[in-house]
């Protein structure tokens, strides 16, 4: 037994010697069988020892290894785990810290905002409430507050002494208008409506309550006792409150009865009122062509009414409602439920607003031809002229050198920007023309009124307002130069508007070897020049006949003018020299004297119209007009077109400039309490910020009517307003003039821009109008956050936030250097976005490998291609069609004659580097995947033709956008889905 557990105590431990026991039992039943090993059995016998050797070896190493870790080890993994579990902590609570910081400091900024906010809106609301108290005359200054007061004590005082003579005077209510009428008649309805819930809700209220107490009633009933032996038919039984409540719906049916009669009371007033009202409409639609129609809808509507009148007598509750229906056609005469009054009312009072309107129009028009017969051949008004042409020919000049001034040298880059006037009194004239009619000249107009225009091809509003205004005009040609485009246009214009203009050829100085004549007459200072000079003159004067012949006109010096009624006269003159200006003054009188002696005859009756809208210092919002007859006084209510509508308005002041002075340049003005017409004004008024110029001003008179006076003023708003437009989304734009406001709006309008614009502004740029433009970078468009300030201040707090909150304010006092500037600005914004969009776009193209010019066969894969079709551009991806679309990697660069290019156009050949992006497209091998025969191509994506689209559009070709739909149609076609 001992022997047996020593053998069992070693059987573990001697385990390898197990295979050794097994062999040599092996080879011992060989030897029994009396086989001896063969050399291969004894060779493969060791083999199989030394494997189990190496088994029970890396088996033992094993069972080493995994031995448990030492104490050491665990303590050190524990303080690392608490070491790392404490920095996590303290991670968190920073985090946390941070996170309650900038809550607190977003809360902070954003009650310091909203309290911004409420103070702004504080200070608009007082400001608005200041404005309409002023409009309404209401906020008065002490000055007028001490008139007022005098002038009710000088009428308390009238009182007192009439108030003993007769009876007081009655004094009839004001008849409301159709708007007043309509607005109180839908109260009254409101009104009735209201009592009508309130009396349902009431009654409801009431049936509740005796449902309530029948309930409780039959409830104590139930406490009886054998109530099933009881015939209650024969009892006479009391309920509980019975008699209270008899009492009380006997007092409830009395008073329904005297409301009821007293309903019927009124139903019998108004229905004799609305029969009134329905006969006197009748008599005033008896001669209208839509009366009949309108009668026989009404007598339908009347028969259905009663119809339903009849079938809803039969119960009590029905009549009822029928009371308060008829209660409310009686009352209100033109609402949901009268016979005629009530889908009609509408378009008959739209009607009846549509024929005092046309009747005071009417009206006002007979008073203004009554004026026109007036007037009198012998007082003649001044002659309206205009004086266009094309910038830089001297149109500002030959003003300057009649008035003696220097204008045209002040404005910025010496080229006119904005419409004014002046004023060339008769005495000025015959000064100036003395030399030419020796004194001896019929002058019966009290002066000249010049328009001058702006020549720059964006003025066209200005030239266009100008031209519309005068009696006659001067176009302005350059000797030199003949016709230009804006003279063309202006040219146009006149025509268009059927506008009598004289030509004046101006820079005769400049002709080789002229001997200046200061103010001599045009034929005078000709004689004495030379002869070569005559014959240059001669023939640039006749290439200056032949381009006006190519645009339909007759042209000819004046003193050679065979026809003034076909023929245009032409005038040489010279800005510098004066040459020319006697005959030019001479003609325009000489003109309007004799042909249009009955256009300019003196009208008493207003016809003013606004040239432009102007910010001055100390005065305010004023607007330059044109006063062509009548006269303007102080305090004098007029009407003119707004943006927002019709402005009403007291004239505060009128201003003129010095005789022979520009209205647009800064000066002392000449006050004036009335002016007559023709005259160039300055008006001073409230309100006037938002006036539209080329409007008509109208004076509001006793016998006129306000309203038709708005809707007058606003019929011309349609042309002006097409012109000032804005949108959500887009630059700001500030002028000093709402002319020059057009310009920048036409220049952005332009088909070589396109900008929108998002707010426009007359005046200097504030802070409100950099936090209005900064809007756009939370719109994510940021290139729009620009301001353009055409020949206006910048205060310094706008730059400050301009330059705080990333808004570019571009100023220029000359217009096109305006244009050069946000035009360049514009092109840097396009290319930075083409260059941030290159990464993500690819340009159509198709490329044929080269078979002899492959020289990397893997990424990056290096062949020479033949550009078959489109742009091959660094960036495009590339994949191969006839390969199941597979990518091969992006164009990395190019070469062409061995030098770097960004791109191939078709029928190039350029070496080719495509680099793959991904680890799919790194192995694409040249003769595995792909070879010459593919060809390859740019991958299409929707994302790359919107970018194409937006960004580089100008770039491609037609043939180009074909190549982009050729491919498209081919990968969807491919893929079985749209792109």
């Amino acid at each position: 037994a001992a022997a047996a557990a020593g053998g069992g105590e070693g059987a573990a431990a001697e385990t390898p010697a197990a295979g050794d026991a097994d062999d040599a039992d092996e080879g011992d039943d060989a030897a029994e069988d009396g086989k001896e090993l063969t050399a291969a059995q004894k060779k493969k016998l060791k083999k199989k020892q030394k494997e189990k050797e190496a088994k029970e070896k890396a088996a033992a190493d094993k069972t080493k290894k995994s031995g448990a870790p030492s104490a050491a080890i665990l303590k050190l993994q524990e303080e690392v785990a608490a070491r790392k579990k404490w920095e996590e902590a303290q991670a968190k609570a920073a985090e946390e810290e941070r996170r309650a910081a900038e809550e607190a400091e977003r809360l902070e900024k954003e009650k310091e905002a909203e309290e911004e906010e409420r103070r702004r809106i504080k200070k608009e609301k007082e400001k608005e409430k200041k404005d309409r108290l002023r409009a309404e005359g209401k906020l008065l200054s002490a000055k007028q507050k001490a008139e007022q007061a005098r002038l009710a004590a000088m009428r308390e005082q009238m009182l007192a002494k009439a108030g003993g003579e007769g009876e007081p005077e009655v004094v009839k209510p004001r008849k409301l208008t159709a708007t007043e009428e309509r607005k109180k008649k839908a109260e009254m309805l409101e009104r009735r409506k209201r009592q009508a819930e309130e009396k349902a809700a009431a009654e409801e209220k009431a049936r509740q309550e005796e449902a309530a107490r029948l309930a409780a009633a039959e409830e104590s009933d139930d406490a009886a006792d054998d109530w099933e032996a009881e015939d209650w038919d024969d009892k006479d039984i009391v309920l509980p409150g019975q008699k209270e409540e008899e009492e009380r719906l006997k007092k409830e049916a009395e008073e329904a009865e005297a409301k009821r009669k007293a309903k019927e009371k009124a139903d019998a007033e108004a229905a004799a009122k609305l029969a009134k009202e329905r006969e006197a409409k009748s008599k005033l639609a008896s001669e209208k062509p839509w009366a009949a129609k309108a009668k026989e809808k009404a007598a339908a509507k009347a028969d259905d009414s009663e119809s339903e009148g009849d079938s809803d007598s039969d119960s009590d509750s029905e009549s009822d409602s029928d009371d308060s229906d008829d209660d409310s056609d009686s009352d209100s005469s033109d609402y949901s439920d009268s016979s005629d009054y009530s889908e009609d009312s509408d378009d008959i009072r739209q009607r009846e607003h549509e024929e005092r309107m046309a009747a005071a129009k009417k009206l006002r028009l007979a008073r203004f031809e009554a004026a026109k017969k007036l007037r009198s051949p012998s007082r003649l008004r001044c002659p309206i002229i205009c004086i266009m042409g094309h910038v830089d020919t001297g149109k500002t000049k030959i003003l300057d050198n009649i008035r003696r001034t220097n204008v045209q040298d002040g404005e910025a880059g010496g080229i006119t920007q904005q419409i004014g006037a002046t004023f060339i009194p008769d005495v000025s004239m015959r000064e100036r023309t003395q030399q030419l009619n020796k004194g001896d000249w019929d002058l019966r107009v009290p002066g000249l009124l010049v328009i001058d225009t702006p020549g720059h091809e964006s003025f066209t509003n200005l030239r266009s307002r100008g031209s519309s205004l005068c009696d006659l005009a001067i176009l302005v040609v350059d000797i030199m130069h003949g016709l230009e485009p804006q003279t063309i246009e202006s040219l146009n214009m006149l025509r268009s508007r059927r506008t009598p203009f004289i030509i004046a050829l101006n820079k005769i100085d400049r002709l080789y070897d002229w001997k200046a004549n200061e103010n001599f007459p045009t034929r005078e200072t000709l004689g004495l020049q030379k002869d070569f000079v005559q014959r240059e003159f001669k023939d640039r004067l006749q290439k200056i006949v032949l381009a006006f012949a190519e645009e339909g006109l007759n042209v000819a010096p004046y003193w050679d003018n065979p026809d003034p009624r076909t023929f245009l006269n032409i005038v040489p003159t010279s800005a510098i020299t004066g040459e020319g200006m006697p005959d030019i003054l001479q003609l325009l009188v000489d003109l309007s004297q004799t042909r249009m002696n009955e256009r300019i005859q003196y009208v008493p009756a207003v016809q003013c119209t606004v040239l432009e809208v102007k910010m001055i210092e100390g005065l305010g919002t004023s607007v330059d007009v044109i006063l062509i007859n009548g006269k303007l006084k102080e305090g004098q209510t007029i009407v003119v077109a707004g943006l927002e509508g019709a402005i009403v308005t007291q004239i505060r002041a009128l201003l003129t400039p010095q005789p022979m002075k520009e209205m647009r340049v800064k000066g002392s003005y000449i006050h004036h309490k009335e002016i007559e017409g023709a005259q160039g004004i300055k008006v001073v008024a409230t309100g006037l910020e938002k006036a539209v110029a080329g409007t008509a001003l109208l004076v509001l008179d006793e016998q006129d009517d306000v309203e038709e006076l708005k809707e007058e003023a606003l019929s011309d708003m349609k042309g002006v307003l097409a012109r000032v437009d804005k949108s959500g989304e887009g630059v700001y734009v500030q002028a000093s003039t709402l002319g020059s406001l057009e310009a920048l709006l036409e220049f952005l309008k332009s088909d070589a821009v396109k900008i929108p614009v998002a707010g426009i502004a007359i005046g200097p740029v504030n802070k409100r109008d950099v936090m209005g433009a900064s809007v756009m970078h939370e719109r994510k468009r940021p290139e729009y956050a620009t301001i353009l300030a055409f020949d206006v201040p910048v205060t310094k707090e706008a730059n400050a936030m301009a330059e705080e909150l990333n808004v570019r304010v571009f100023t220029a006092d000359i217009i096109y250097h305006l244009f050069d500037q946000f035009t360049a600005y514009m092109d840097k914004v396009k290319a930075d976005r083409r260059e941030a969009a290159s990464a993500h776009v690819n340009f159509p193209c198709i490329l044929q490998i080269m078979p002899n010019c492959v020289f990397n066969k893997r990424d990056p894969i290096v062949v020479g291609v033949d550009v078959v079709k489109g742009v091959a551009r660094v960036g495009t991806q590339i994949c191969i069609p006839s390969q199941g679309y597979i990518e091969i990697g992006k164009i990395a660069s190019m070469e062409l004659n061995h030098k770097q290019v960004t791109k191939a156009t078709a029928g190039q050949s350029v070496a080719m580097k495509i680099e793959a992006r991904t680890a799919t497209e790194s192995s694409r091998l040249y003769g595995r995947h792909f070879d010459h025969k593919d060809q390859l191509v740019s991958a299409i994506t929707r994302e790359s033709i919107d970018m194409l689209k937006e960004n580089f559009r100008e770039e491609l070709t037609k043939d180009d956008w074909r190549l982009i739909v050729e491919l498209k149609t081919k990968y969807e076609k491919f893929s079985g889905e749209t792109i």
